[in-house]
């Protein structure tokens, strides 16, 4: 009996700790609300209304968030417990009344098009509830709205799996410098920081995304690249955040950067970019550069002298995903699919939305 007492506890407080993650994350309201009815037990008792109640307003993720995100949770849970003839505790009632004749703060999230993110990895290592469950944070400020094309500053499934690849297999990363394409919010180059990468340089395009990169960065304490800036050469918590186009860079450039690892997450999404970018691939990842580098660990499937490049991606158009394939055999690039072989842990059982399934991994080295 006291056995399963105790399993019960750690459970329940399992199923708050996914809610709170998942609400700090800006998962979907449906998606919050149903972790909110696994942790009360199939319904949304008082005891997590009040729970919700005391995240919502006293983390410090409403200092970025959409205040309209948490108002519409606040008012399906009130609909949904009405509905089902349940309580709903009064302060949740008099919170969603002031958040209704708020017009201050409603002015105020007006003001941007960004909101506030919170990624919490937890540890797949962790025995019970009191270990410490969660290994990475990555605090990032995403657009709120795609349909302005700020894709960029979106985040993507394919990020989020590349990211749980580098957590799942730190060894791969760990004093390798690492050179992201389409790097986009930066939490791939979080990540690599994390496990120990010698050196993490992120890249984009389109400036706007570039620049909201770099403030995530700051935000999350990693240093960015200044010019003669001996702080940046000091800090182990350190990223280059680079201005990069594919169609434009020249390769003496791309030479210059030597990675060991390439990655990239969602970068084989239009036909026209995709010569580009097998262009700048094979540029990075050619094995006559890398001369003078010590041998790999003999036995491990992962290590390479050579350059390797590992790219998510959900195959939305299988005509834009065949015109790589066929791309990257032109340019004697090796594309293989690792998805089933090295498949990652699941750093976020929380996220209900994040549909691993849709995501593969590919290896991509080059034959000369």
């Amino acid at each position: 009996m006291a056995d399963a007492a105790a399993q019960d506890t750690t459970d329940t407080e399992q199923g708050l700790l996914h809610l709170k993650l998942a609400f700090l994350a800006g998962e979907p309201p449906a998606c919050v609300l149903a972790l909110a009815r696994a942790a009360g037990g199939g319904s949304i008792t008082p005891h997590v209304q009040k729970f919700i109640l005391e995240t919502c307003t006293s983390s410090n993720v409403e200092r970025c968030q959409d205040y309209t995100y948490t108002t519409i949770i606040f008012k399906k849970i009130i609909s949904e417990v009405e509905l089902s003839s349940n309580v709903v505790i009064d302060e949740l009632y008099e919170e969603f009344a002031q958040r209704m004749l708020s017009k201050a703060k409603d002015s105020l999230l007006n003001k941007t098009d960004h909101i506030y993110k919170e990624i919490s990895f937890l540890s797949s290592t962790a025995s019970n509830i009191s270990s410490k469950l969660v290994s990475v944070v990555a605090r990032l400020s995403c657009s709120s709205n795609m349909l302005e094309g700020d894709t960029g500053c979106a985040l993507w499934p394919s990020s989020l799996f590349l990211s749980e690849f580098i957590l799942s297999y730190p060894k791969i990363f760990s004093s390798k410098c690492c050179f992201e394409l389409g790097s986009g919010v930066g939490l791939v180059g979080i990540c690599l920081n994390s496990v120990g990468a010698s050196k993490v340089i992120l890249t984009d395009g389109d400036p706007c995304t570039l620049r909201n990169m770099k403030e995530n960065m700051e935000l999350n304490n990693l240093c960015i690249e200044q010019e003669d800036s001996s702080v940046l050469k000091e800090s182990k918590n350190k990223v280059e955040c680079k201005y990069l186009s594919w169609e434009e860079v020249c390769e003496s450039d791309l030479w210059g950067y030597q990675p060991d690892i390439v990655l990239g997450a969602d970068i084989i999404y239009d036909p026209v970019c995709v010569p580009h970018l097998v262009r700048v691939l094979s540029v990075l990842l050619r094995r006559d550069r890398r001369q003078g580098k010590a041998n790999a660990t003999s036995g491990d499937e992962f290590e390479t002298e050579a350059p390797v490049a590992y790219i998510a991606t959900v195959v939305r158009n299988p005509e834009t995903f065949n015109c790589f394939a066929t791309a990257a055999a032109d340019t004697k690039l090796s594309v293989l699919n690792i998805t089933s072989t090295a498949a990652p842990s699941k750093f976020l059982p929380y996220m209900l939305s994040y549909d691993r399934s849709s995501v593969q991994l590919l290896k991509v080295t080059s034959l000369f």
